[in-house]
């Protein structure tokens, strides 16, 4: 794999940078459908809330840093203290309408930290929040939320700069926002602080994407591929912009990642070994242990059925297992992506960071 800077790319890096100097907009806790939340003010942020026709700040120094979020009919009540005020829509932002640190809670549930600009607004059974985030602040939470601790820089780079091609090229995957912070999109937790081995591996790696035939593609991974890499129509799935192509993953042939799990007769009727639309619908309802992966035989065993698998995941595109492994034999994160997407090319958005 070449970093590319041929006079070809020029047009389609100054109009793709366009894109890229804009925020993504990431759905978060959504998967709680939350009716409460509470939004609060870290220590040194000045949080500027913008509800109906009133705006007031949080700011720990002013002694008043929290707000209590409801959902009231078809109105977003909050409270803060003993005044309250009712809006369709809430924003907050940092002073001059920046992005600004705040932590956003499902009461009894979740704290998590963000920085961004927060929107939220109402539906007739939950509240829907969405950030609008720098991009970099996206691909290093996701970076820290998606890799075990220990793995090495170069492994990093590669899932940094995968994670950066999805946000580039994958948007419009929600009504009302790009992302969600979930499996369905990318995995996105708390971002890491810049010295960090994920803010690191983003810092060094800024603006960098892979591209296909000239345009920046949605990059797909898993964390365990049992051996070699699928493509989608290996597993139902529709083709998509990019090929993937079927690898050998040399450290997975030799660490398989075995699992086991148990069904009802009803809930095994309905899967199949590489049928992903299959093995998803069984996870979103009893949960994303209970089919780890697309690779797998089913044993009957009284009244159940016992599966018994490798790996974990779809098994498309960078296996992270690989890549780690591959980082730790020597190999740069060019090599790895190499590797894992033939026929890429990385293409830099940020013309004034060289990629390292």
């Amino acid at each position: 794999m070449r970093i590319t800077s041929t006079f070809a790319l020029f047009v389609l890096v100054l109009a793709t940078s366009l894109a890229f100097a804009q925020d993504v907009r990431i759905g978060v806790l959504g998967l709680f459908h939350p009716r409460q939340l509470t939004l609060s003010a870290p220590t040194a942020s000045a949080l500027v809330v913008h509800a109906a026709q009133e705006t007031f700040i949080l700011e720990k120094s002013s002694g008043m840093d929290l707000v209590d979020i409801r959902l009231s009919g078809s109105s977003i009540v909050l409270r803060k203290g003993t005044h309250i005020v009712r809006g369709s829509a809430v924003t907050i932002t940092g002073r001059d309408n920046r992005p600004v640190d705040f932590q956003l809670a499902v009461p009894g549930k979740l704290t998590r930290r963000y920085r961004g600009i927060l929107e939220l607004r109402s539906t007739p059974q939950f509240l829907v929040a969405m950030i609008r985030m720098d991009i970099e602040t996206a691909v290093a939470s996701v970076v820290a939320a998606e890799s075990m601790p220990g793995t090495p820089p170069e492994a990093l780079k590669a899932q940094a700069i995968a994670a950066r091609s999805y946000f580039v090229a994958g948007k419009d995957r929600h009504r009302g926002f790009d992302f969600c912070d979930t499996t369905h999109c990318q995995f996105l937790r708390e971002p890491p602080a810049p010295d960090t081995p994920a803010g690191r591996a983003t810092s060094a790696t800024r603006g960098a994407v892979m591209v296909y035939r000239s345009q920046p593609f949605a990059a797909m991974y898993t964390r365990s591929c049992s051996g070699r890499t699928r493509t989608p129509a290996d597993i139902g799935l529709p083709g998509a912009a990019y090929p993937y192509y079927s690898v050998d993953c040399k450290y997975c042939r030799e660490h398989p990642a075995p699992w086991q799990s148990r069904l009802s007769v009803t809930d095994a009727a309905a899967l199949r070994s590489s049928d992903e639309p299959a093995r998803l619908r069984i996870d979103r309802r009893l949960g994303w242990s209970a089919v780890p992966s697309n690779t797998f035989v089913m044993e009957k065993e009284s009244d159940h059925v016992a599966l018994h698998g490798t790996g974990e995941g779809h098994g498309i595109g960078l296996c992270q297992s690989g890549a780690r492994a591959m980082a730790e034999a020597g190999a740069t994160f060019h090599q790895i992506l190499d590797h894992y997407y033939p026929n890429t090319t990385i293409m830099n958005l940020d013309r004034s960071v060289h990629i390292r």
